[in-house]
């Protein structure tokens, strides 16, 4: 039997799941029950997450240091006037953009950094957990890194939110810098709606006890994360499960785990608000006219394919990539086809 703080870990896990996508953790174990999930001292084979470059820190207005890396273009490549910026999603960090730093580094110039309370950067306080916020830090890092010459923001989940929400702040931005916008596995609204795979019973379920458990992230973070580490297991599992949708190596379950992990609870329970509310199709069509590429798979069950349909139909000049299979974390899972895709946008882009 587990003890209280158990229990609270399970609670808090049950809440990083499924705001990363991994509410039906326990039907999922159902499925592969006697399967060995993680090995133990697994190692890194893949290299994951060790890309690093020259780095900055950038001071927010309300005092948070944001961690950014550049890598510079190659001499003489087709776009080296072209700045590439990505934007990592909820509870990731840059290094989730692993494959696309390593297939597009030379061509352009690549800037990662990692959003506020997010990876390296600095702790934001809990009133700044917005996306208005985020897309203030973006519009920091594009002045401060980028400051001329055309920009491709390229935004994963939350990440492509953000950009969604500079678009409504700036939009002189995408008449004139931003040429190219890459949208990965994200939405435009609505997130209220998605069952994320599960029954309707159990998804209306999970809505009512969601607040509770924000509210006990905030209140006991110590709690959960003692229990987090109790339900190590189960949460590889609906990693497995609700991040892909293909039978990916252990190693690349393990590393986005750890992203995850390495994000702290009570940093998830401020920004799960920010994603509920989100709404943004009323501001996307400034971005009509501006290189659009939106891509999601085909069995997200974070970010539906019908949601980047809803985005396409505000951008009729967008195009819409459905890769299939793919889960949430189609970067990680299909990159080959993801940098095939980007590399098409920044050449269009660059023309």
């Amino acid at each position: 039997m587990m003890n209280p703080a158990q229990r609270v870990g399970v609670a808090g896990a049950t809440l990083v799941a499924a705001a990363v996508g991994a509410a039906a953790g326990f039907a999922a174990e159902r499925m592969v029950v006697g399967r060995p999930l993680r090995r133990n001292g697994s190692s890194n084979p893949l290299g994951l997450g060790q890309l690093r470059g020259p780095h900055h820190v950038l001071v927010a207005g309300d005092g948070v240091e944001l961690y950014v890396e550049v890598d510079e273009p190659n001499p003489g490549a087709r776009g080296h006037d072209l700045t590439v910026v990505f934007v990592h999603g909820y509870a990731l960090n840059m290094d989730s953009f692993h494959y696309q730093r390593e297939g597009l580094r030379g061509s352009a110039r690549l800037v990662c950094y990692d959003q506020r309370s997010h990876g390296r950067s600095g702790r934001g306080e809990t009133e700044n957990a917005t996306i208005a916020q985020l897309a203030r830090d973006l519009h920091l890092v594009i002045d401060d890194v980028a400051p001329s010459g055309p920009v491709v923001l390229v935004g994963h989940s939350m990440g492509g939110m953000t950009i969604m929400g500079l678009a409504e702040q700036h939009p002189e931005l995408f008449r004139s810098r931003i040429v190219g916008v890459g949208l990965i596995s994200t939405s435009a609204g609505d997130m209220s709606r998605v069952s994320f795979g599960l029954p309707s019973i159990a998804a209306n379920g999970f809505r009512r006890i969601a607040p509770k458990l924000v509210s006990i992230g905030r209140r006991t973070p110590f709690l959960i994360e003692r229990g987090r580490q109790v339900s190590n297991d189960l949460a590889v599992l609906v990693t497995k499960v609700y991040a892909f949708a293909s039978d990916v190596p252990i190693e690349l379950v393990d590393f986005s785990l750890e992203m995850i992990n390495a994000t702290p609870i009570d940093v998830l329970a401020d920004y799960y608000p920010a994603l509920h509310d989100h709404q943004a199709l009323a501001s996307i069509g400034v971005l009509n006219g501006t290189e659009t590429l939106v891509i999601v798979g085909g069995q997200d069950l974070l970010t539906p394919p019908s949601h980047s349909e809803a985005i396409v139909q505000v951008l009729p000049g967008a195009e819409l990539e459905v890769l299939d299979p793919g889960g949430h974390l189609v970067m990680l899972e299909r990159p080959d086809d993801v940098n095939s895709l980007l590399f098409d946008l920044l050449e269009r882009s660059s023309r």
